[in-house]
């Protein structure tokens, strides 16, 4: 049977230790609690929260903040559903299809912002399909339209329960030569990339092998200079730990070979596995003890009224936050964030600098396009 105190990592709660403000932070964040690696300001019908209302409820408990909408759109067939609107993807059968206008709408709410609101917050380009080679083009694009807003992709999902088999034209492969060139791209310009993959696919039959695992690992490894989040540890609401995965996550922390990856303790269906027994708190408080630079908390929380979902997600938190040491608690809930974020400003900044106003590369015909080259 399995040992769900083998799994997790988890993420942000108490509050603890008076928390010190983070380098180059001004008085706003000296008394928060944490920074929000993981936020989503819209919801699965392109709905949610104004962005003045959400700087709003930040007030001086939340430092930072990514921000970031949903990919994918619901799409209200009335045959399936007829006046019943969705606004999420388990309320109807009707397919999920990716929403590019996303990156467009982020980045006119960011722009819409005062100087030092928009210095709290950290933009994120999602609305492409990864299993689409043009993927990384997209992104190019945004970043050359929106110059001075973006500092990451994500969140994006390759394998992800319930969704994937809903994404109109099938679902996307941690295999594809797509999310290469997606990933290439992130390294060249500095972007933190956010995805979520589960590490196993839903009720997997006992002894089964979690084989998204090696091909995760083999993408993490062909990737050394992206800076890649994996969100949720790779949990969800069916996607239990795998057995051993705290051991399994210690011997991949300590590769220098993916020294580049990080993971984000994200979302309460995350926490209910780490907080689910004392055994599963203090062996995921060890873990993050051991490596404390490789851990970021975030809520997942998608387009709130207000600071009550977010803090509902950080509460749930609590007794991981009493068991890391002050150091650890401060680098999940804070400092990984903003080491993280800030060096991808200047890289993408950079970057920017260096290409905007130049003509967009438009990718070498190959022989399997049909066009001549």
């Amino acid at each position: 049977m399995r040992r769900i105190v083998t799994v997790l990592i988890a993420g942000a709660a108490l509050v603890l230790v008076a928390v010190r403000p983070a380098v180059g932070q001004d008085a706003t964040c000296a008394n928060a609690k944490y920074s929000d690696s993981h936020f989503h300001l819209t919801n699965y019908i392109q709905a949610g929260t104004p962005v003045v209302d959400y700087v709003r409820m930040m007030g001086t408990t939340v430092c930072r903040s990514t921000l970031f909408g949903i990919p994918l759109q619901q799409e209200w067939a009335y045959g399936n559903s007829g006046n019943f609107a969705p606004t999420y993807y388990l309320q109807s059968d009707a397919p999920l299809y990716y929403y590019s206008f996303t990156d467009a709408f982020i980045a006119m709410a960011y722009r819409s912002l005062p100087a030092d609101q928009q210095a709290r917050l950290d933009p994120m380009i999602t609305g492409f399909n990864p299993a689409d080679m043009y993927a990384a083009d997209h992104v190019r694009r945004v970043l050359l339209t929106f110059p001075g807003v973006f500092s990451g992709i994500g969140e994006f999902s390759i394998h992800k329960e319930f969704v994937s088999a809903k994404i109109a034209g099938g679902p996307a492969s941690l295999t594809n030569p797509a999310l290469d060139r997606l990933f290439d791209f992130t390294a060249e310009t500095g972007l933190v990339a956010i995805l979520h993959n589960d590490l196993n696919m839903p009720f997997p039959k006992d002894g089964q092998d979690p084989y998204l695992l090696p091909q995760m690992r083999a993408l993490f490894e062909r990737h050394p200079n992206s800076t890649i989040i994996w969100a949720h540890i790779g949990l969800g609401r069916i996607v239990r730990p795998v057995t051993d995965q705290l051991a399994l996550l210690d011997v991949a922390l300590a590769d220098p070979k993916i020294s580049h990856v990080y993971i984000d303790i994200s979302w309460d269906e995350t926490a209910k596995y780490i907080t689910s027994s004392p055994e599963a708190i203090a062996a995921t408080a060890a873990l993050i003890n051991k490596y404390p630079d490789r851990f970021l908390f975030g809520t997942d929380v998608v387009a709130p009224a207000s600071l009550d979902a977010p803090m509902a997600v950080y509460n749930a938190y609590a007794p991981l936050w009493k068991a890391l040491t002050p150091e650890a608690s401060y680098q999940v809930r804070l400092g990984n964030y903003q080491r993280l974020f800030d060096a991808a400003r200047v890289k993408v900044r950079a970057w920017e600098k260096a290409n905007v106003g130049k003509p967009i590369p438009i990718p070498p015909p190959t022989p399997a396009s049909g066009v001549a080259p």
